[in-house]
């Protein structure tokens, strides 16, 4: 069933920014605002960009009503605090939707609308799996980023299984689920 899978990406994908927000927190404004060679110019413009991109697809997926004004503001928090947070509720968001989503679901026909007024259609499975591969794209350049500061990068490449969970001691939860 096409929920269940994306489901467990959905919460690799929450696992995975949880854990890259926590080592960011820890960084001076001065590394999260240094300017740096990358798709977006620092590690806060690029964690901003991320979230922006994902309140852009899970507002199509939802219905939402918002379409490309979603990434009308690049830079919606310059506190990495609130960003860290304003990405979890993102996360659990998607978990969400992802948890409730069956075969027929993940069928439907979306509408993207394009910043520049053009529209195009997708699937909601073809949509999520483009996410998560954009978000994994993106986290890699961030953890790239994280090499030239005084924080190591965490581990990314884990997908975490059953036995992972609960995630003791780390902060992080699943909405109804496993946490904490």
């Amino acid at each position: 069933m096409p929920g269940t899978s994306f489901f467990h990406q959905a919460r690799n994908n929450a696992w995975s920014n949880h854990s890259l927000f926590g080592v960011c927190q820890k960084l001076t404004a001065h590394e999260l605002d240094a300017k740096r060679t990358n798709f977006s110019p620092s590690i806060l413009e690029s964690l901003n960009h991320m979230l922006t991109v994902d309140w852009y697809y899970l507002d199509a997926l939802t219905d939402g009503g918002r379409g490309a004004d979603c990434l009308i503001n690049e830079m919606p928090f310059r506190d990495i605090a609130k960003l860290a947070a304003a990405q979890r509720d993102t996360d659990h968001k998607l978990m969400t939707f992802c948890e409730q989503l069956g075969e027929k679901d993940a069928m439907r026909d979306v509408k993207l609308e394009r910043q520049n007024n053009g529209v195009t259609h997708e699937t909601v499975a073809d949509i999520l799996s483009h996410l998560f591969v954009y978000q994994t794209h993106h986290r890699g350049q961030v953890h790239v980023l994280l090499g030239q500061t005084t924080q190591s990068p965490p581990p990314l490449d884990d997908y975490h299984l059953e036995y992972d969970a609960p995630f003791p001691g780390t902060g992080f939860e699943i909405p109804g689920g496993k946490g904490a």
